[in-house]
């Protein structure tokens, strides 16, 4: 087929240029397909859902929109390498970034509360006024986060197999300055570290700098992530979640991508152990010369792929660790509260309540004693009416919990939502007196709908658990098996099943996948930042859908 004309999908063979098939239009998958397009292949992308993202997401309700994942946002700043990937996927054009002072507030049973700001100076003297008894692990942290401070270290432009030789002195002489503390600051268990403290508050709000407590993270991703705050680059961009996905999907349909919606993938085509095309679930048959799955990896490797491409890495952690606590983030309930009328200006834009034992009874499924309360609001405009305000509550929860439900007894699923409803709007009148009347809408998102929406195993958002047993393996997926499944060639797979959680990591593993591609097919690896500069708006968001028909009005039981 002549290079100058669109390649038919549905026949062998292209000619020209090499034609790449991904699955899923996630962070991920988009990032594949626009790479892969700037190096000079043709792509095209079959998603299942009606918008891109994946867990990158937003919907409406009554003219509120309720942005799902972002919380912050590494690369928001200049002059590091993970913004470089999101100048180049265009995610960042013409939007402005909130940043906030603080990274979490934690506040306990009695009111009293830990302000974690992202200045080591003030985070100390504010630290140091709640428990002067504490002052050794107070210094300990500040002193190791003003450390961090004068690290930049973002490699998310090279996979580790082909890194220059400038590459990796660069890099070297990034870690082995900062060595010690990076080995010091990921063999110390935070759990560990917040045991030290003597004041109760501050054992507990340690473990929820991550507004929940991960379970098992070391003090490193702490340090590193609040020093990335204050600098500025882990802020929240203009859009939110759906924003982001948006301007992605743009900038890869510019290349000349194509995004097929509603377009389920049943299987992927193997011949003679090489991945030829897909299927969809409606029968229709795709071709290409690669096939790249940015989906969930238990569905790719068990579902897609029927289990016949496995190996020691893969069977570890698929068939030892996927069930294995810990293993995997843990999924959340999100319930999403839309007020008239504004905020209470004193509070934090984020803080983490604990609860007590009676009242995380409460909450249906919940993992752990309390309740995230993000004023999304003050994240970006538009999220909200004129005149009105978006709450987002969220906490871990058993995924199995609420599949079993909706899977056996669907009236009782709905009863536990409004449950979810109930003390959300209960939870807050009591935080903020005179809320309740003034709440328009509650909204539930259980691990079941995401789940359902996503095909991600057990509902969970962020895949693989970082500082894992999960971890390492994963790494070697990307550095040593180059995102490849052992004994099928034609194939990869990118996004967080191989690149562990976050947007960034995602994004960066199109950027790899492209470049092992390029390495095979003997193409330019060829990258440049967009040239998008009109301001962005909310209409770019597009229509949004409703993603349950249900939603908690007025009060309780309504």
């Amino acid at each position: 087929m002549p290079d100058d004309l669109e390649p038919d999908w549905s026949e062998r063979g292209s000619g020209g240029r090499p034609r790449v098939i991904v699955i899923g239009a996630g962070v991920g998958g988009m990032s594949t397909g626009s790479y892969a397009q700037m190096s000079g292949m043709r792509t095209r992308i079959f998603e299942k859902h009606v918008l891109p993202g994946g867990c990158c997401t937003a919907w409406s309700r009554d003219g509120y929109i309720f942005d799902y994942c972002i919380e912050w946002l590494i690369g928001t700043a200049a002059g590091n390498e993970a913004h470089q990937v999101w100048r180049e996927l265009g995610a960042l054009d013409g939007k402005s970034i909130t940043n906030f002072d603080l990274f979490n507030r934690v506040t306990d049973e009695s009111g009293r509360s830990v302000t974690f700001y992202n200045d080591p100076d003030r985070l100390e003297r504010h630290l140091l006024e709640l428990s002067p008894a504490d002052a050794r692990p107070i210094r300990a942290f500040c002193r190791d986060l003003r450390r961090f401070l004068g690290i930049e270290l973002y490699p998310f432009l090279t996979p580790p197999p082909l890194r220059s030789a400038r590459e990796k002195a660069a890099l070297l002489r990034t870690v082995l300055p900062a060595f010690r503390l990076f080995w010091r600051t990921a063999a110390l268990p935070m759990h560990t570290f917040a045991d030290r403290f003597q004041d109760p508050l501050l054992r507990r709000a340690f473990r929820n700098i991550f507004f929940q407590d991960p379970e098992g993270f070391p003090l490193l991703p702490y340090l590193f992530n609040m020093a990335s705050a204050y600098h500025h680059n882990a802020g929240f961009p203009q859009g939110g979640s759906l924003g982001l996905a948006r301007s992605i999907e743009e900038r890869y349909t510019s290349l000349g991508g194509e995004i097929t919606y509603r377009a389920r993938v049943e299987r992927i085509l193997v011949e003679n152990d090489r991945a030829v095309g897909v299927e969809l679930r409606n029968g229709k048959r795709f071709y290409a010369d690669h096939v790249v799955s940015a989906c969930d990896g238990y569905t790719t490797i068990y579902g897609l792929l029927d289990g016949r491409y496995t190996g020691p890495r893969i069977d570890k952690l698929y068939e030892e660790l996927l069930d294995r606590p810990g293993a995997l983030f843990p999924a959340v309930v999100s319930a999403f509260v839309g007020i008239k009328g504004d905020l209470p200006t004193g509070d934090a834009h984020s803080t983490t309540y604990l609860l007590s034992d009676e009242e995380a009874a409460e909450l249906p499924g919940a993992l752990q004693k309390s309740l995230v309360v993000q004023l999304r609001s003050r994240y970006s405009d538009g999220f909200a009416p004129e005149g009105k305000s978006v709450v987002h509550c969220t906490y871990f929860s058993d995924f199995s919990y609420w599949k079993n439900l909706r899977g056996s007894d669907r009236k009782e699923y709905w009863a536990q939502k409004r449950r979810v409803a109930d003390f959300v709007r209960s939870f807050l009148e009591r935080r903020w007196p005179g809320t309740g009347e003034r709440i328009d809408v509650v909204d539930i998102a259980s691990p079941a709908t995401t789940k359902r929406y996503t095909g991600n195993f057990d509902g969970s958002i962020l895949a693989w658990k970082a500082f894992s047993d999960a971890d390492d393996l994963a790494a070697k997926l990307v550095g040593k098996d180059r995102m490849r499944l052992p004994g099928l060639s034609g194939f990869s797979m990118a996004g967080q099943w191989v690149g562990l959680g976050g947007l960034i990591r995602a994004a960066s593993t199109g950027r790899f996948a492209a470049q092992y591609l390029c390495e095979e097919l003997g193409l330019e690896f060829t990258a440049w930042e967009s040239a998008g500069e009109e301001p962005w708006h909310p209409g770019k968001l597009g229509h949004l859908p409703q993603l349950d028909r249900w939603s908690a009005r007025g009060k309780a039981g309504a």
